[in-house]
């Protein structure tokens, strides 16, 4: 395996590799790898000759008052980890190699989809997103790219990009990786203390009763239902809801009745550390 900390020479590399015929997979991450990213290493491996993994902790989908800083960060365990999962090639770029001085071009996907609930909430953050993954795209070139459905909206963001600008890459949606009591896996879960984490589950456990409410009873009121898990989050101390939306899984657009092809999402804090699950109908 090789660590690539220079876009030229990433490209370089791309080069030789498009030459060659191989079929490459390409996995986006900001880095404090867990088992949510392997994962989609995994599968990647599964379906491409060539497997490169970006770690690079993006400045630019961070807001003034977010954790940019304190974003955990850990360059030679992340690269173990990928050498032992049998990745081909980390490309790890420094902040000014992707964002040199002068740096003014930005990608954004305008409409509902980025305006609404992260969009809403963390303004200039689909942006960030949509910027960086673009640049990745057009340094890696990739055949497929493998994002999680923990961050379900981000994902829906990714694809519209594509689609839009007709870029030749095929993104793979892969589900989310849960810890054994049901939480879902995060790089910032890091951050939650004993208690924090035992609250934190909450989201999980609600998301989880409201899909039974709806598969196993019929529940089909979306304020309704929202209104539970609502409550349910809420009778947690220690959490702070942000959002529960109840939406249509390829548009987000809120519905009023639960059906399959809905998705429920949840943003939350749990003290300090923000938080988002959702669960597909």
């Amino acid at each position: 395996m090789k660590v690539i900390k220079k876009i030229k020479k990433m490209q370089r590399v791309i080069l030789e590799l498009c030459k060659k015929g191989k079929s490459i997979g390409f996995v986006p991450t900001m880095g404090a790898l867990h088992e949510g990213h392997l994962s989609l290493i995994r599968r990647a491996a599964r379906e491409n000759d060539i497997v490169i993994v970006s770690i690079f902790v993006n400045p630019t989908q961070f807001s003034p008052h977010e954790d940019f800083h304190k974003y955990p960060r850990n360059l030679k365990k992340d690269t173990g980890l990928c050498k032992k999962i049998g990745v081909d090639y980390v490309f790890a770029p420094a902040i000014e190699e992707m964002y040199p001085e002068g740096y003014a071009t930005y990608v954004n996907v305008e409409g509902y989809l980025t305006e609404t609930l992260e969009g809403e909430f963390r303004p200039g953050h689909f942006r960030g997103v949509a910027t960086i993954v673009a640049k990745l795209f057009n340094i890696i070139q990739p055949h497929r790219a493998y994002f999680g459905e923990k961050d379900f909206q981000q994902l829906l963001v990714v694809k519209k990009m594509v689609k839009d600008l007709n870029l030749p890459v095929k993104i793979i949606a892969c589900p989310t990786v849960r810890e054994p009591d049901g939480l879902a896996m995060s790089s910032r879960n890091v951050f939650l203390n004993s208690e924090e984490r035992k609250e934190a589950l909450v989201l999980s456990s609600s998301l989880k009763r409201a899909r039974h409410a709806v598969l196993n009873h019929g529940f089909a009121d979306a304020k309704k239902l929202s209104e539970s898990i609502r409550c349910a989050i809420q009778a947690s101390p220690g959490i702070k809801l942000d959002y529960i939306a109840i939406c249509n899984a390829r548009t987000l657009i809120p519905v009023r009745k639960v059906k399959k092809g809905c998705i429920i999402l949840v943003a939350a804090r749990a003290g300090k550390t923000r938080l988002i699950d959702n669960i597909k109908i």
